[in-house]
């Protein structure tokens, strides 16, 4: 069964920067692909960044790219989520799914292994 575990966030004044982490466990598969998403209150969850494992390819949603950094540590099967000059608007629950395709779409899916959602809030 895949579990994923995340840990990181916390609280963050704006312009800062922080970093999320998710550890996945229970892959029968040597790569797969990892999307981050975020929840702000009151609104829709909506994608931020993806990454493939085996390719090392990443996607990021427009309002992201360029100052948050999704990699992989294969020996520590774990993908993080660096997130630089943080805005009060990225406040936020995120979380990380897996799945076996790159789309923000798939990877949405509720079928899919979940982490739990560090929050992460941004003080101005």
């Amino acid at each position: 069964q895949v579990q994923l575990v995340e840990s990181g966030g916390g609280s963050v004044q704006s312009g800062g920067s922080t970093r999320l982490a998710c550890v996945a466990s229970g892959f029968i598969y040597r790569s797969y692909c990892m999307g981050w998403f975020r929840q702000l209150p009151g609104k829709e969850r909506e994608g931020v960044a993806t990454i493939s494992t085996g390719t090392g390819t990443t996607n990021y949603d427009d309002s992201v790219r360029g100052r948050f950094s999704s990699t992989h540590d294969k020996a520590k099967n774990t993908i993080y989520l660096q997130m630089d000059s943080l805005k009060p608007a990225a406040t936020a629950m995120y979380s990380c799914a897996a799945g076996t395709d790159a789309s923000f779409w798939f990877l949405e899916s509720p079928s899919n292994p979940w982490g739990q959602g560090p929050p992460v809030t941004v003080s101005s």
